[in-house]
């Protein structure tokens, strides 16, 4: 990709030329003194540098197995054509995935949201009403988006998200002067990694201090509830996930689903499993070691008890089934059919570790009310 990302020598030897032809001063900006301490705490794909007239953004993990580290030049000074600089605060902006939306909204900036793919996704009331007024644009779907409305549109940066290094259609985007920057926010590991990354959005709307402080509160109520947890004198069994064309998928033991149900104190059977994404298991290997299991979470994409017994038959000799414990969050959506939970989750991990308390340990949390998962009927 041409426009905005280099990898780091590169873009040293860039800012040397640029600047000294500018100013006339023979000196490297990216060797001036770091002015501020890293405040990056749980996050692992970016990180943030302030220097004295601008701000480096570094992007360590845009896709899965990068072994690319993309850095971009923000300030208020530059024009925004020059190569790997992006001026902000940003006044228009398209995002490209629905973990965006809960971002820009607690920063109070979705109003700067002018396009989005495939819209239908968004759940949130108050960006489906900016959605259906008009100001934000249909844009088509992630995977082909209409670059010639986007480039009606002309955001000041296009917020993409990519499974490897050859994206066409951001290279496109680029080469008409729109800055695309990658977010990772998908490949961190650990619930707050994720929730982190309102710190990537906060430094293009120059509301570093206001997402500092936003995070900070997330960061508390998570840790709060995870202290609530541990009071639990009992501590369930649990299982997760379903069958997809035969392969039951279930969260492996290092991943950042399976750290929700350790953070809510509950026994997840696969704890002990390697690998932070998911394990794919058949239903016999499942139903062996989980069939006794106290609690059921995440059952696919059954709205009902009725479709998951219908589905296979098996499903009903697990205990969470008999006893009526096995809890979805598909069912809470959005106008359009969007999934709340794929769209907040990521954001508001102590909702999410709350909801789980809940279903575990119900005496703990006795006055909240569930924000994405309910029983299955």
């Amino acid at each position: 990709m041409k426009l905005f990302i280099l990898k780091y020598l590169t873009s040293i030897f860039f800012l040397f030329l640029f600047f000294s032809c500018k100013n006339g001063q023979n000196k490297n900006l990216l060797n001036k003194e770091n002015t501020s301490e890293n405040t990056i705490k749980y996050a692992k794909g970016f990180d943030i540098q302030h220097f004295e007239n601008f701000t480096k953004l570094t992007i360590k993990a845009p896709y899965q197995n990068s072994k690319e580290t993309f850095e971009y030049i923000l300030t208020d000074s530059l024009d925004k054509e020059h190569l790997n600089t992006v001026k902000i605060p940003l006044q228009s902006i398209v995002v490209t995935s629905t973990t965006h939306i809960p971002m820009l909204e607690l920063l109070g900036v979705e109003n700067k949201l002018i396009g989005f793919p495939n819209t239908n996704y968004i759940s949130s009331k108050k960006t489906r009403l900016l959605i259906d007024n008009g100001t934000v644009k249909e844009l088509g779907n992630e995977e082909n988006i209409n670059t010639e409305l986007l480039l009606e549109l002309q955001p000041d940066a296009v917020i993409g998200f990519s499974i490897n290094s050859n994206n066409k259609m951001f290279t496109v985007i680029e080469k008409f002067g729109i800055p695309v920057l990658l977010n990772g926010d998908w490949l961190e590991e650990t619930p707050l990694g994720r929730a982190e990354w309102i710190k990537f959005f906060g430094v293009l709307f120059d509301k570093e201090s206001e997402a500092d402080s936003i995070f900070k509160s997330i960061e508390k109520n998570y840790l709060n509830a995870k202290s609530i947890a541990l009071k639990a004198e009992n501590v369930p069994t649990i299982i997760s996930g379903g069958l997809f064309k035969d392969i039951w998928n279930l969260p492996a033991g290092d991943s950042f689903e399976a750290t929700f149900l350790k953070d809510a104190n509950t026994n997840y059977l696969w704890k002990n499993s390697k690998g932070k994404g998911s394990l794919s298991l058949n239903i016999e290997n499942v139903f062996e070691k989980g069939k006794d299991a106290d609690l059921w979470i995440s059952p696919s994409y059954y709205k009902t008890i009725e479709q998951l017994k219908n589905a296979n038959s098996i499903y009903a000799e697990f205990k969470a089934f008999q006893h009526h414990n096995i809890f979805t969050f598909v069912n809470n959506r959005g106008k359009k059919g969007g999934v709340l939970y794929f769209e907040l989750a990521p954001a508001r991990p102590d909702l999410v570790l709350k909801d789980i308390i809940k279903i575990a340990h119900p005496d703990l949390l006795k006055d909240y009310e569930f924000t994405f998962y309910e029983k299955l009927k």
